[in-house]
């Protein structure tokens, strides 16, 4: 559901993929209106897939909810002089394109901020605007892999392992619109605007930080050890009868209860499992003991008797099996829209709300391609005859089909 924290915000979304739309869909989701600018044939992640919902990037409809679509030909002098004028009345850019690219366009903040030094401009990109490694491209698993992050991941001895949701953009996303956050707060106070760097380098490290921390501290590079946590024991996931549970039991009381509930069978006494330095010590052997006794009962067993005395754990579930699930019909997360091409479409929904929510009101599907281009080129003061001009030279596109009318989350206002 779209909130109404950042309702008169104008933010204008040159990004593309995941890690920007993940930024400028968190701002539409706080109740900023954001005018995605894109190609006449839409930006690169409409062209991601599988899956497609009829035709539809999955990856595209997952990040795009509440935004509008501007179609604007930016290699022409019409869209650039089109676009500025926009962002003349604009609070926030965000973009995501190389280094030095929207330079070449004449809409890097220098150029920008020169007509509107209020302006906050984000960019976002795989090693920063800075240092000898600005012009590197890369996406999310690169960034998983030299981050570092692929090296913690997996089985001790299975080869390298990826996280298969784009962490890495998503973190990188979610940090970008806090910086912007942050950025608004100066510029509001009275205090100018200014160039936000964010890389996705920086994002994933900064993801990890714990563990780095654990490495400055000794010296030694993580181990692969599964669904462990490397800083406590028992904390992984166990074999079960009829599937797998998550434990978490390495506090000293929940560890003396798990003892107890297990039979004990010299759990309590046995000096290799003493302290959880002890345990962590000694993970390969406590797994071993304890993944006998736990494939004695099925989960659901396990998930009755755990919670009695103050275990932690968790069924290991699917996908499936977590929207089918109590705590996610609970949790409201999910949001749903009708999309005039992929039809019905579910997701996650934005769920960081206030404790007195605005009425209730839909997310909007994401945009069409060009879908918004009239009405936001009209909000922001182009007559009717320099509307004509753009379409009949093609610098400005519609959709080809028209679109049935959908609800926005928010009146513009620019």
């Amino acid at each position: 559901m779209p909130q109404e924290s950042l309702r008169g915000v104008r933010v204008i979304d040159f990004t593309h993929i995941v890690a920007g739309p993940v930024c400028t869909m968190t701002l539409a989701d706080l109740g900023a209106d954001v005018v995605k600018v894109e190609p006449l044939k839409g930006e690169q992640g409409r062209r991601i897939g599988p899956p497609w919902l009829n035709g539809e990037s999955v990856v595209s409809l997952s990040f795009n909810r509440n935004k509008r679509s501007l179609a604007v030909d930016l290699k022409t002098e019409a869209g650039i002089e089109a676009i500025k004028r926009i962002v003349r009345r604009a609070d926030v850019v965000v973009e995501s394109f190389r280094p030095g690219v929207m330079q070449k366009f004449c809409l890097d903040y220098a150029s920008l901020s020169r007509e509107n030094p209020a302006l906050i401009y984000c960019s976002i990109s795989a090693f920063g605007h800075e240092g000898k490694f600005r012009d590197r491209p890369g996406v999310d698993g690169i960034m998983q892999a030299v981050s570092g992050l692929m090296s913690t991941l997996g089985e001790p001895l299975s080869g390298p392992a990826k996280v298969q949701i784009p962490v890495a953009d998503m973190v990188t996303g979610y940090l970008a619109a806090i910086s912007v956050l942050s950025a608004m707060h100066q510029a509001r106070d009275g205090r100018g605007g200014q160039h936000l760097d964010v890389s996705l380098y920086n994002a994933t490290i900064m993801l990890q930080q714990l563990g780095y921390a654990s490495f400055f501290a000794t010296g030694a590079d993580a181990k692969k050890i599964g669904s462990a946590a490397p800083y406590a024991a028992p904390n992984e996931a166990f074999p079960t009868k009829d599937g797998w549970i998550m434990v978490a039991a390495y506090d000293p009381d929940r560890w003396s209860a798990l003892c107890e509930l297990l039979g004990d069978t010299g759990l309590t006494s046995d000096t290799r499992f003493l302290t959880n330095t002890d345990r962590v010590a000694n993970r390969s052997e406590l797994r071993e003991l304890l993944s006998v006794l736990f494939e004695q009962r099925p989960t659901e067993d396990w998930l009755s008797v755990l919670p009695e005395r103050d275990i932690l754990c968790a069924p290991v579930s699917s996908y499936s099996e977590v929207v089918a699930s109590a705590e996610y019909t609970d949790s409201r997360i999910e949001t749903a829209f009708e999309h005039p091409i992929a039809g019905s479409v579910r997701l996650p929904g934005f769920v960081l709300g206030p404790s007195q929510p605005p009425p209730d009101r839909p997310d909007a599907p994401p945009p069409m391609v060009g879908e918004h281009s009239l009405n936001v080129l009209t909000e922001y003061g182009f007559s009717q005859g320099e509307l004509d001009d753009l379409l009949r030279h093609g610098v400005v596109a519609t959709p080809a089909c028209p679109v049935p009318s959908t609800p926005r989350n928010r009146e513009s206002q620019p």
